[in-house]
């Protein structure tokens, strides 16, 4: 199978009408949103097309979506932890983080996420009544045990509820947590009293070199949750559905949660991504392969066009975390001493000023981000290159 990265043009790109190709002017080359450049893959299209030309598109039934990501858990994880009886179908890993939450803490309560971390992670909990506690992440960019023990201490000191989202793999560094690293994970929430929601939508993108570990296969997070989908690994974010799994000892939280949830998502979604979850396995291989390549060609090209740029290449998803600090571009506070967001956004904003490359702000992936951009690079080896060609000549024309 080819490359799906190399199959469309830009042009045919720029004939797309999702906000990724639509939030900024045809000059910019848009690499920030998380979305792919790719057509979709064959299995999916015909199911699709099928369900179109059958008018099947009433609502939701069965479960064939939670059977085939249970199969695909098995063939490619080599795991057999999802019961189709323990999983519900939610309209998309976000909102199914916030009913999720809604069952397991109380409006108040405390939900720990490890920063930097995806932005709507702040915005749904807190726009949830619920407090975030952030437990940054360390140098390395991996979960440090200490900080996050401390972390859960804090938000068990106000009292109430604590839950911890995780996100495995991690958007933005693109750290795939270990089994190891897991299973400490699993140790101090039960120590703590924590519950654990593991928003798991990358879990199809871990490339080369590194493997995933279902959050909920690790020994001691029988009482957490996982929430995945094929939104990302296959390009299905306009298609809506995910599933929410619960382990073992959580069947019952899952039984709580209120059934017109399962009437949000799509049921084309649904048959969108039981397609892809089924017979996507050839062209998802592909996809891997091309992401792989593509991290080496940004390695190769931010080292010559932006060889102070500090990048630790991803081990899973397809979004690059740049640490532009060196540059220098960013003061992150005005003179009164209080953050200013056009100071703090003044990396992202000046590669789309000079560049016409869009990229996503760090600062609004919590503490730590200020200073970075998140660049997607799913796309064709020649916008990838044209992207970074035009950013090393924005920084070179500095005064």
């Amino acid at each position: 199978m080819p490359n799906p990265l190399e199959t469309l043009s830009l042009d045919q790109l720029r004939r797309r009408t999702s906000i990724k190709w639509r939030a900024h002017p045809e000059d910019v080359l848009p690499l920030w949103v998380a979305e792919m450049d790719v057509s979709l893959a064959p299995a999916v299209a015909r199911a699709v097309h099928e369900a179109i030309d059958r008018g099947d598109t009433g609502y939701p039934a069965g479960t064939d979506y939670a059977e085939a990501l249970s199969a695909f858990a098995a063939r490619r994880w080599q795991w057999d932890g999802i019961a189709v009886e323990r999983t519900a179908v939610v309209p998309d890993v976000m909102l199914g983080a916030v009913e999720l939450l809604r069952l397991l803490t109380d409006p108040g309560d405390a939900v720990v996420v490890n920063s930097p971390v995806y932005a709507p992670f702040y915005a749904f909990v807190s726009h949830d009544a619920r407090r975030v506690v952030e437990a940054p992440l360390g140098d390395d960019g991996r979960i440090d045990p200490d900080v996050l023990e401390s972390a859960f201490r804090r938000a068990r000191a106000s009292g109430g509820k604590v839950a911890y989202l995780l996100s495995n793999p991690h958007n933005p560094t693109g750290t795939v947590h270990t089994r190891q690293e897991l299973a400490a994970v699993a140790e101090l929430a039960r120590r703590h009293g924590v519950r654990v929601v593991a928003d798991e939508i990358h879990a199809p993108l871990v490339l080369p070199g590194a493997r995933f570990t279902p959050y909920l296969s690790v020994p001691g997070a029988e009482n957490g949750f996982a929430l995945l989908s094929a939104s990302k690994g296959w390009n299905l974010a306009g298609l809506k559905a995910a599933l929410a799994v619960a382990g073992p000892e959580s069947a019952a939280d899952l039984q709580r949660m209120p059934e017109e949830v399962g009437h949000g998502p799509s049921h084309v979604g649904i048959i969108a991504h039981t397609a892809a979850f089924t017979d996507g396995d050839t062209w998802l291989d592909a996809l891997l392969q091309g992401l792989d390549a593509n991290r080496a060609l940004l390695g190769r090209l931010l080292a010559q066009h932006l060889p102070g740029v500090r990048y630790t290449p991803p081990q899973g998803t397809y979004l690059a975390w740049l640490d532009c600090r060196p540059l220098g571009l960013e003061s992150g506070a005005g003179p009164d001493g209080l953050a200013v967001v056009s100071d703090m956004a003044a990396t992202a904003q000046l590669f789309l000023d000079r560049s016409r490359v869009a990229l996503s702000s760090g600062h609004v992936f919590g503490t730590g981000g200020a200073g970075h951009v998140r660049l997607n690079f799913a796309t064709s080896p020649s916008i990838l290159t044209e992207a970074l060609t035009r950013m090393g000549q924005a920084v070179r024309g500095l005064p």
